[in-house]
């Protein structure tokens, strides 16, 4: 009996966690905004270069003769 109270104890508190850690999270979001307007910072930009990557495709498929003990699986 005390496992299904201790479950639903368990329960209870880890929604209660999480409704408080998002309100937490949404209050702290707007606070940080209102202080990026207030101070008027703009953000950094970086524009990285454009990279092509080139490889050769290996050889992944094999036969049953590479492989002779794959005939003695079943």
């Amino acid at each position: 009996m005390i496992d299904r109270i201790f479950g639903a104890l368990l329960t209870f508190c880890l929604l209660a966690a999480g409704t408080v850690a998002i309100g937490s999270a949404m209050l702290d979001y707007d606070r940080q905004a209102g202080e990026i307007r207030q101070t008027g910072a703009a953000q950094q930009v970086v524009h990285l270069p454009a990279v092509e990557v080139t490889v050769k495709r290996a050889t992944v498929a094999q036969t049953d003769a590479a492989e002779p003990s794959a005939r003695n699986l079943q």
